[in-house]
């Protein structure tokens, strides 16, 4: 009897350790991960890498576009485009463990005055069972995230007359509660659009602003949820469940809307950066919903920079500090409240106009992903950066920019204990899991 206790005892405690480690095993399941900030919380990861070219699991063709993957249920999404014989775009869903393919969709996608046509910009976003893609040019289609079954899709262009930015659609849709709300910079008053997440159906639209890249975030104020929405003119506090606008403070672009980088909230202060004009630093009322500026600083031209004008990745806030990658690739610290700068590093990723690192915070490490294709942990202080481990992952491809070789543009998923990537040719996963 006794025998047998401590068999089932043990069977229970294996139980208990096998729940733990599938608890321990995160989704990515949209832009920039779990809570949409950048955080990888999972554990049992590699400190250092063995070699330097990391093994693949596996890899899989994968036409161009900069769409970073996003990973749920065993599933990886990213999306593409074809030009021959005709323009399409697809959404693709790979079996995690393995790359096979689950199910493909195919849509013709005629891109017009688009910039830098390589394909779609925003990553797929997988939520309660449906995974929802939008398109360059505004195609906008809800999915049985299983099966690949289209629940409901939306032309957004044709519905709402875009003013079609530079570089197309291309900020990733957020969900609130029961809605999805999007930035695609409609008339009338269709800068944001909120659409039941279920039906498609419009629940409210909002502001008569141009669109930006930079993706939506909902942040907690004053007792409140409120989506924060940094549009072509300015960056804008709503009510997201009714599209009412809270605050705006004015971020005027002197050349042309070339934000693409997210806000950034850390504690009281919400921080923005952009290629030409620099960077923002807001105060956020506690009591109420409203905002005050702290600083707004920018340089001569983006070659004569003062804080931070960033072009692709979303800085980062620690502490009292700010760390993004500058116009031209240079990795710095500055101070969260004045803006001055404390550091420069130019060993990350090599210098170049536009060069970018995407930053993924995981303990007490920063992992970046630069656009040369290298996976790096790093710790990053007042003091400086430190690399402690460096390895490629990714070979650079030319369609996502046709200079130096090729870039690495998008934003990698970490889930699973692995990583995730694409370029123009393939999407790849490889393990980082401590043995």
């Amino acid at each position: 009897m006794r025998r047998g206790c401590i068999l089932i005892a043990a069977v229970a405690v294996a139980v208990v350790f096998a729940q733990a480690a599938t608890v321990r095993a995160d989704d990515w399941p949209q832009w920039r991960g779990p809570t949409r900030d950048g955080v990888w919380h999972e554990k049992g990861i590699v400190e250092k890498f063995a070699e330097p070219q990391l093994p693949l699991l596996w890899r899989a063709p994968l036409g161009s576009g900069y769409t970073g993957p996003t990973v749920a249920n065993g599933k990886v999404y990213a999306t593409d485009r074809v030009i021959a014989p005709k323009q399409i775009e697809r959404v693709h869903c790979f079996d995690a463990a393995t790359g096979k393919t689950v199910w493909m969709h195919e849509y013709d996608c005629a891109y017009r005055d688009v910039g830098y046509d390589a394909g779609p910009r925003a990553s797929v976003l997988i939520d309660d069972g449906k995974a929802y893609s939008l398109g360059t040019m505004g195609n906008f289609i809800c999915f049985d995230a299983a099966t690949g079954e289209i629940l409901w899709q939306k032309d957004l262009n044709a519905e709402y007359k875009i003013r079609m930015p530079v570089w197309g659609i291309a900020a990733s849709p957020i969900i609130e509660g029961d809605l999805i709300i999007v930035m695609i910079g409609g008339e009338n008053g269709a800068c944001l659009v909120a659409f039941d997440r279920k039906t498609g159906k419009e629940v409210w639209k909002a502001l008569d602003d141009n669109a930006s890249y930079s993706a939506p975030v909902v942040i907690e104020q004053a007792g409140k949820r409120v989506l924060v929405c940094w549009t072509g003119e300015r960056v804008v506090g709503l009510d997201p469940a009714t599209g009412k606008a809270y605050w705006a403070e004015d971020f005027v672009q002197r050349r042309m809307i070339i934000n693409i980088a997210d806000p950034v909230k850390s504690g009281d202060y919400l921080f923005m950066s952009s290629f030409f004009d620099g960077s923002q630093l807001l105060k956020l009322d506690h009591d109420k919903l409203g905002v005050s500026e702290v600083w707004r600083r920018m340089g001569e031209d983006e070659q004569h920079t003062e804080t931070l004008h960033t072009i692709i990745a979303t800085p980062f806030i620690q502490g009292d500090y700010v760390y993004g990658v500058d116009s031209y690739g240079e990795l710095r610290c500055l101070n969260l409240l004045t803006g001055d700068r404390v550091w420069e590093d130019l060993t990350a990723v090599p210098k170049a106009r536009w060069a970018t690192i995407h930053f993924v915070k995981h303990d007490d490490d920063v992992w970046m992903f630069n656009e040369r294709g290298e996976l790096i942990i790093s710790k990053v202080s007042p003091e400086g950066f430190h690399e402690i481990s460096r390895a490629k992952l990714l070979e650079p491809t030319m369609g996502q920019l046709p200079r130096r070789g090729g870039v690495c543009w998008s934003h990698p998923a970490f889930a699973n204990g692995c990583v995730f990537a694409r370029n123009d040719n393939e999407i790849v996963c490889a393990d980082l899991k401590k043995r």
